[in-house]
């Protein structure tokens, strides 16, 4: 059973392969990447300015990777693998509660970080056992297509948890870019920092 994708446009090479990177290279390196944050922010000797930095930066990159995850992973996942559907049901009620523990966090030193990162492993953990079989089924272009797709959505997903937005298609391909420009309004206004690369700047004057 393929992907839920629109069809290719016709080509004379029946091994066309589009453009770009595939969605299990994504998902890999940005779980990677959401290990090293978390191990950042549960470093008890990491100045707590500092903490504070990093888990801005760790709670938009969740952010946004459950919002393109909830896009294009799962619907692939649930179609392309039916018998995971049961699992992919239960992770959407796990992104929520990530996001509802992410939302809560008051405080760079509060304990509920411990949780936070906890929730982060164990999605990773969960996520990787539902894209190892999609890959097996998946050709090579249906998955970098869903990548190309998925990395659309992140320059558009919200950069704040919002555990009450929809998570599912099609409501949540409509909301959650409407939610990420306010998301990003605010940040240009605070100077917020919302990639890792921003964690090497300045503070806004």
């Amino acid at each position: 059973m393929t992907v839920p994708l629109p069809p290719l446009p016709p080509a004379a090479d029946d091994a066309y392969r589009p453009g770009g990177r595939s969605l299990a290279e994504i998902v890999d390196r940005e779980h990677r990447q959401l290990l090293g944050l978390v191990e950042q922010v549960t470093d008890s000797d990491l100045a707590a300015e500092r903490r504070r930095e990093v888990v801005e930066v760790l709670t938009a990159a969740v952010s946004r990777h459950l919002s393109a995850e909830e896009q294009y992973l799962f619907p692939a996942a649930r179609a392309a693998v039916p018998q995971n559907a049961e699992l992919v049901d239960r992770e959407i009620d796990a992104d929520r509660a990530l996001l509802t523990a992410l939302k809560g966090l008051s405080d760079p030193e509060d304990r509920a970080l411990t949780e936070v990162a906890d929730r982060v492993r164990r999605h990773i953990s969960r996520v990787t056992a539902l894209v190892t079989p999609l890959r097996e089924v998946a050709t090579d272009a249906e998955l970098i297509r869903l990548g190309n797709r998925w990395e659309i959505a992140e320059e558009a997903a919200p950069t704040r948890p919002h555990p009450g937005t929809p998570a599912t298609p099609p409501w949540n391909k409509i909301v959650e870019p409407a939610v990420g420009v306010v998301d990003k309004l605010r940040d240009a206004v605070t100077g917020r920092r919302t990639h890792l690369s921003d964690l090497g700047r300045q503070p806004k004057a």
